[in-house]
C-alpha cells in the first residue's frame, strides 16, 4: 500500500493549475445516461473516482472514449443495456448511486445498490427517494437494492427539501428534466456544482431556472441533444492549496481558481493574516513574516465555510498564536484528523460537534495515518510545515480527489515523494 513522504520546513513559491471538480465531474458524467447522443467534458479530473465511474457507466452501456492522460472525455449512451448497478460497483462510491435518476427518467425503471457506509457518518439517500416518489415513482427496498419505475414516465412535482441536501438537489435536477411538466425544488443546494450541472443540462437542452438560489423551476422535454461543457474548477482542490500556501509561506499562484466560489475561505485566510489577491486568472496567496493569527470557523452549505474545507484549516490553525475553534455542522465523525494532527504535536481537543485548537510555535514530522480524503490531505498539509519526516499512510484516499498532488507541490518546491513501502 502506497505512503507519501514529506520533508517538511520549504515555503511553497509557484504556480499550481486547478482541476476540475470532482464533485462536479462525478454528476456531469452520469448525466450522460439521460440522453442518446454524445457528451463531451472538458476539464475532466483524472481521479479514482472518476475512473471508477467510467466503469460503472460502461457496465449499463455507455460509450467512453478518454484517452491516456487526456482531460477531455466523451461519454455515448446510444442504448442503456443495463438498468442494474450492482452492489459490488456501487459500495465503492456513494455518488454512483446517482445513476438511479437518470436511468428512471430515460427507460422508465432502475435497480440500484443503496450506498455503502461512509467514514465521515451517514448520508442517506431518503431525501433522494422521496423526490422520485414525488415525480410519480414506485420505490421498494428489497435486499440492500432500491427498485423504482415509473413506467408511464416521470410526472412534475412541487418538492421542498426539509434541509439543504447537496446530493438530493443535484439528483432531482437529474430525474426532473426528462419529466412531464415543471417541477420546483424548494430549499435547494447553492453550490458552484449545482450551478455547473444545471449549465451542463442546459447546454444538452434541457429549461432550468434558478440554480445557485433557494429555488430551482425545471420544465421537462422530451429529449436531450449532444452537448460539449467544461467541469468547473475546484474549488476544494483550490482551497486547499490555498491553506498550504499560507500554511508553509511563500507565495502561490492557483490557476483557473475561482474566488467567488472561496469566500467564506478567502475570508478566513484574511482575518488569520495571509493575503489572498484574486485577479482574472486566479488567486494568488502570499504569506510571508508573523504568526499567524487564529480564526473560529462553523461549517456552513454554501456560501458558509465548507466542511470539505475544515480538516485542512485545522491544519493552518494548529501553528497559528492562540486558541481557534473548528464547529464542524455538516457530517458526524469528520474530527477523524485530529488526534493524527495531534500525533505531529498539534493540541487539539475534540468536544462532539467542536475542535479546540491550541496553535503551537512547530510541527514535528512523524508517522501518521489518513482516514479519508479531506484528512488526508490535512495531514499533507501539516507534513509541509512540520520539522523532520512525515509519513503518511494508507494514501489511497488522496487518489479519490487530487489530480497529481505529489507533482503539483513538488513544482512548487515542497519536499514530497511516494512509495508503496507503507505497512
Amino acid at each position: 500500500m502506497d505512503r507519501i513522504i514529506i520533508t517538511g520546513g520549504r515555503p511553497l513559491r509557484g504556480v499550481i493549475p486547478i482541476s476540475g471538480a470532482k464533485n462536479s465531474a462525478l454528476k456531469l458524467m452520469v448525466a450522460s445516461l439521460l440522453s442518446s447522443e454524445p457528451l463531451t467534458l472538458d476539464r475532466m479530473p483524472r481521479l479514482a473516482d472518476t475512473r471508477f465511474t467510467a466503469t460503472l457507466l460502461e457496465s449499463l452501456g455507455v460509450a467512453v472514449d478518454w484517452p491516456d492522460a487526456g482531460a477531455t472525455v466523451r461519454f455515448h449512451a446510444r442504448e442503456i443495456t443495463s438498468t442494474i448497478a450492482p452492489y459490488d460497483l456501487v459500495r465503492k462510491m456513494r455518488a454512483s448511486f446517482n445513476v438511479l435518476g437518470p436511468m428512471l427518467a430515460r427507460v422508465g425503471h432502475a435497480t440500484v445498490s443503496l450506498p455503502g457506509g461512509c467514514a465521515i457518518g451517514a448520508r442517506p439517500v431518503d431525501l433522494h427517494l422521496k423526490a422520485f416518489e414525488a415525480m410519480g415513482a414506485d420505490i421498494v427496498i428489497e435486499q440492500g437494492y432500491v427498485k423504482a419505475a415509473a413506467l408511464r414516465g416521470l410526472k412534475g412535482a412541487s418538492i421542498v427539501f426539509p434541509f439543504v441536501s447537496v446530493g438530493a438537489t443535484e439528483h432531482a435536477m437529474l430525474a426532473a428534466v426528462l419529466a412531464d411538466g415543471e417541477t420546483t425544488l424548494e430549499n435547494a443546494a447553492r453550490e458552484p456544482e449545482i450551478v455547473d450541472l444545471a449549465n451542463c443540462l442546459n447546454a444538452m437542452g434541457a429549461k432550468i431556472e434558478g440554480a445557485g438560489g433557494g429555488a430551482i423551476v425545471i420544465t421537462g422535454v422530451t429529449s436531450l441533444r449532444e452537448a460539449r461543457h467544461m467541469v468547473v474548477a475546484d474549488r476544494i482542490e483550490a482551497g486547499t492549496y490555498a491553506i498550504a500556501a499560507a500554511t508553509t509561506g511563500g507565495e502561490v499562484r492557483l490557476e483557473g481558481a475561482v474566488a467567488q466560489h472561496l469566500g467564506a475561505l478567502i475570508q478566513a485566510l484574511r482575518a488569520a493574516g495571509v493575503e489572498v489577491i484574486p485577479d482574472a486568472d486566479g488567486i494568488v496567496v502570499r504569506r510571508e513574516n508573523g504568526r499567524l493569527q487564529p480564526v473560529d470557523i462553523d461549517t456552513q452549505p454554501f456560501p458558509g465555510f465548507p466542511t470539505d474545507l475544515q480538516a485542512q484549516f485545522m491544519a493552518l490553525m494548529a501553528l497559528a498564536d492562540g486558541t481557534s475553534i473548528a464547529r464542524e455542522n455538516i457530517f458526524e465523525n469528520r474530527f477523524m484528523h485530529a488526534p493524527e494532527l495531534s500525533r505531529l504535536g498539534a493540541d487539539i481537543t475534540v468536544r462532539g460537534k467542536e475542535a479546540v485548537v491550541r496553535g503551537v510555535a512547530k510541527l514535528h514530522g512523524a508517522p501518521v495515518m489518513a482516514t479519508d480524503l479531506r484528512a488526508s490531505v490535512s495531514l499533507v498539509i501539516a507534513g509541509l510545515a512540520a520539522e523532520g519526516e512525515t509519513i503518511i499512510n494508507r494514501v489511497y484516499h488522496l487518489d479519490r480527489g487530487f489530480e497529481r498532488l505529489e507533482e503539483k507541490l513538488v513544482a512548487c518546491g515542497a519536499d514530497v515523494r511516494r512509495d508503496g513501502g507503507s505497512a
